[in-house]
């Protein structure tokens, strides 16, 4: 009996389990926390009605998508059109597993961890794709051609990025790159590739002023137009919970994971410095989400392919020349 609860497949479950359950507590408290964000930048208070200072909003919000009638279109692809949602939302648990909220705080310690969340990452895209296509619709269809165009041309930069940081600890092991910046953080040493990867990542995600792919004032509501109830939802919830797992890839990364700065931990436990941190990281992208407008399309690649390629690309040789000399 004792076996089967320290073996790998029970641990697995019940990572799964937890992960399930906070993906869900995440989105609620990120949706509210959106809300009140924009609402101070907009001068207004946000949510106030349900609950104190709006609390239970997102909680009402999530009913209301649950009690909601799935709609298929009439000349859609049944099969691809319930499949998308489930699709892009899978991706991003497994990106939970190998991420090191703690120095023991891991689902499944694996050394090719990083290549793994970047490995399942691109059926995201898939996924999307997927969903504008079956819905037969222009808009859907639009918003899906777009974000592959994105998201294609975002992943370069993103992961040279990244790969500056492998370069410095020589390992694809999170939990190693986290060690590794015990006493500074590579964001002190690699303020660039740092950047070019929240750049990057906003953009990944989809989100303002990179959310051509749903674009309201263009295409209606994007590769998801058609959805619904509890598949609105999926994409909804996929949103956000991708929007905390590349904030804590990045505090991972650039920021010291569960580490205090310099090394010190003023007494808080690893799991509360990686949290805040990468909680701190999301304000942030909400931040630049309510005061920065949508760019154009031509605008979005042209900076990919023209600014942040190039950058990321000399950074990255920079970084090598420094280490085989240095």
């Amino acid at each position: 009996m004792g076996s089967i609860f320290s073996s790998d497949g029970f641990r697995l479950v019940v990572g799964l389990v937890i992960v399930l359950a906070f993906s869900q507590l995440n989105a609620l408290f990120l949706v509210w926390l959106e809300r009140k964000v924009a609402g101070h930048i907009q001068l207004r208070p946000g949510p106030m009605e349900v609950g104190p200072h709006g609390l239970l909003q997102t909680i009402a919000d999530g009913l209301k998508l649950v009690g909601k009638e799935l709609i298929l279109p009439a000349k859609a692809d049944h099969k691809l059109f319930f499949l998308a949602p489930v699709m892009v939302f899978m991706p991003v648990l497994v990106g939970f597993l190998v991420l090191p909220f703690g120095p023991t705080l891991v689902i499944r310690n694996m050394n090719v961890g990083l290549l793994l969340i970047f490995a399942f990452s691109t059926i995201t895209v898939l996924a999307i794709l997927a969903g504008g296509w079956a819905s037969n619709n222009k808009y859907a269809l639009l918003g899906a051609v777009r974000s592959v165009a994105q998201n294609v041309a975002y992943e370069i930069p993103l992961l040279l990025a990244v790969m500056s940081v492998v370069l410095m600890t020589n390992s694809f092991n999170l939990s190693t790159i986290v060690e590794a910046q015990n006493r500074f953080w590579f964001i002190l040493f690699q303020p660039i590739a740092g950047l070019i990867y929240l750049i990057s990542a906003t953009a990944e995600t989809n989100r303002a002023p990179f959310d051509i792919p749903e674009a309201e004032s263009e295409l209606v509501a994007g590769f998801h137009t058609e959805y619904g109830g509890m598949g609105f939802g999926l994409f909804f919830l996929a949103e956000y919970t991708n929007m905390f797992l590349v904030s804590a890839v990045a505090t991972t990364l650039f920021f010291g994971g569960w580490n205090g700065p310099f090394g010190i931990s003023l007494g808080l436990p690893g799991v509360v410095w990686f949290l805040v941190k990468t909680y701190i990281l999301i304000f942030v992208i909400m931040w630049v989400r309510w005061t920065f407008p949508r760019v154009r399309f031509d605008q979005l690649m042209n900076f990919s392919w023209k600014i942040m390629i190039p950058i990321a690309l000399a950074n990255l040789v920079a970084t090598a020349v420094v280490i085989k000399f240095l």
